[in-house]
């Protein structure tokens, strides 16, 4: 092993180190490692940047904003909504979520297509009063399953396509995954049918908001302002004025609590005021006391008051809420908007809300106004959980994205334009039509999976330039030899479904892919299957919550813990290593 080689090696190890730590945010680990390797030299310093130029970055951003636009449309939605009733079974319900999503992930973003489907997963199993952990961790796999299907389904697909451009001189096409990919969805989708039965039932969420809205969970603060009604009278005046059940949890004078007051307690100027009870009523009291809510600056007109309401989200993977507390992002100030309640996994916080730090996964709700939520939702990178009057997307259906995302496919499909022209000139047209406007676009994209692509595609390069790819591969290729064709392929498989709950599945092929490659050729083999072997591994991660967001998206809704994943995501890693091999083997021959 030559001196880069170390280098490059201890490089890449210090990444996985951080990336299995946690502690730091992956794009910073990646930015970390590029700048790692640009000093100790195994990066030139003219090549540092040149990932931020390849086209991963520009299809993965491009497949992120046409399936943004593709949500918005809301008419995927709407052919569920009509169907729902139909879907008696909780078996049933489950094929369709299930099969929805699976199909639905192979054509955009896996992620945005799970993020479509939760609010209805939650509207049926509100309907048949259905636990929603039925459902979620189902979906979830299923979105990965579906990702595997097409070239742009998932992030893995377009690495190793881009790794094939660099060996062969030719990509995978936008189909070539999908004699594997289907056959394996279809498996798998059958096994998510009867397996679901694994998971615990006894996992709540506190996604089901008539379940979850009651005294013991739920609290709201409120000042009492010198023009408000009921200073100078009693807590028992207060709780006259509610439409509905509410309790006076504390109040707070001169930074001094008195827990559970008596109903003749007096009610004074600038108390602040801990109320529990149902949204409902909680906003009625408040309007009709002239309370003002805990960090609101200014009394909205009597039109607005009106249209005050409530709904329940869940904090998306790159929210900004994520890591902060009410108090310390501003929540009100910024987006007008009262946190009313959080609940992560049925836990209860003790803490007041403002404190509370939130994180992906976790069930808000909030309070403001109606006509404006949907754009605060938004803002705020939140999913809401059930329909209410008011939707992420726009309310009026718009078949136009669904059509641009065909041609798209069709051009890409027929080999009239390169994937990132194609995909990049429909998030374009789609802005320019109108299907979402500019700032929706910025938001869309993820940037800190782009920096982490762009941070890492000279990072990856290294190995292969020092000529780690091939010491790595001669390793492996010695402990193949006393394994058949078969083994040899499904150890680069299952060493890529090891790798990528600690690494994240885009740096799992990037570190991975060129090593499956080099393995391949000194075994004698093409390496069509092995790089197939390492794209399907990387994306299907079911064994943690935290290798791929769709898991952690539905962890808090669905109540899951930790070790409720590999319940049903074992049985279904075998099922995809064990019809996924002879698949390629027929599909993608080693010889």
């Amino acid at each position: 092993m030559t001196y880069q080689q170390i280098l490059a090696f201890a490089v890449v190890a210090g990444m996985m180190a951080l990336f299995v730590w946690g502690r730091l945010r992956y794009d910073m680990v990646a930015a970390l490692a590029l700048l790692t390797a640009v000093l100790v030299g195994v990066v030139p310093a003219d090549k540092a940047f040149s990932g931020f130029s390849d086209d991963i970055v520009i299809i993965v951003a491009s497949a992120l904003l046409v399936s943004a636009a593709v949500a918005k449309s809301a008419v995927l939605e709407a052919g569920l909504d009509r169907l729902a009733p139909y879907l008696r079974t909780t078996q049933l319900q489950i094929v369709v979520l299930v099969g929805v999503v699976t199909v639905l992930s192979a054509f955009v973003k896996n992620v945005g297509a799970l993020a479509m489907m939760i609010p209805v997963a939650f509207q049926i199993a509100r309907r048949t009063n259905t636990p929603p952990s039925q459902f979620l961790m189902p979906m979830a796999f299923g979105s990965l399953l579906g990702g595997i299907v097409t070239l742009i389904g998932t992030s893995p697909n377009i690495i190793v396509s881009r790794v094939r451009s660099e060996m062969l001189g030719e990509p995978f096409g936008m189909f070539d995954f999908a004699p594997v990919g289907i056959g394996i969805a279809i498996v798998g989708v059958t096994f998510l049918a009867f397996g679901y039965r694994l998971l615990p039932k006894d996992r709540k969420g506190a996604a089901n908001l008539d379940e979850a809205l009651n005294i013991k969970d739920y609290v709201t603060e409120a000042r009492v302002p010198a023009d408000a009604d009921i200073a100078g009278k009693t807590v028992a005046d207060l709780l006259k004025m509610g439409k509905g059940d509410i309790k006076v949890a504390a109040i707070i004078r001169d930074e001094t609590r008195s827990s559970s007051p008596f109903p003749d307690a007096p009610i004074r100027q600038n108390d602040l005021l801990m109320l529990e009870g149902e949204p409902d009523a909680l906003e009625s009291v408040v309007a009709r006391s002239g309370l003002k809510l805990s960090g609101e600056h200014r009394r909205p007109d009597k039109q607005e008051t009106d249209e005050i309401g409530v709904i329940e989200a869940i904090v998306g993977p790159n929210s900004v809420l994520t890591g902060a507390s009410a108090e310390r992002i501003a929540l009100y100030e910024r987006y007008q908007v009262n946190l009313i309640a959080v609940s992560r996994s049925g836990k209860r916080f003790t803490e007041r809300l403002r404190d509370i730090t939130l994180g992906t996964g976790d069930v808000i709700v909030l309070q403001g106004n109606l006509t404006r939520l949907p754009d605060t939702l938004k803002d705020l990178g939140c999913l809401p959980l059930a329909q209410r009057a008011i939707r992420l997307g726009s309310a009026r259906r718009s078949f136009l994205p669904l059509a641009v995302l065909a041609v798209a496919m069709a051009l890409v499909a027929f080999n009239l334009l390169p994937v990132a022209i194609a995909f990049f000139g429909a998030g374009v047209l789609l802005v320019l039509f109108g299907s979402l406007t500019l700032r929706e676009a910025y938001e869309t994209v993820e940037w800190p999976i782009l920096v982490m692509l762009g941070a890492l595609i000279p990072v990856s390069e290294a190995i292969r330039t020092t000529g780690g790819t091939e010491l790595i591969a001669a390793w492996l290729s010695s402990a193949a030899n006393v394994l058949p064709p078969t083994g040899a392929l499904v150890l680069i498989m299952v060493a890529a479904m090891a790798v990528t709950p600690f690494l994240n599945n885009a740096a799992t092929v990037l570190v991975m892919a060129p090593i499956a490659a080099s393995f391949a050729t000194q075994l004698g083999f093409r390496p069509d299957a092995f790089l197939m072997a390492v794209a399907i591994g990387a994306a299907c991660d079911f064994l943690t919550p935290i290798g791929h967001q769709c898991n952690t998206l539905v962890m808090g809704p669905g109540g899951y813990r930790f070790g409720d994943y590999w319940r049903l995501g074992l049985p279904l890693s075998i099922i995809v290593v064990v019809v996924g091999t002879p698949l390629i083997m027929i599909f993608w021959p080693l010889q």
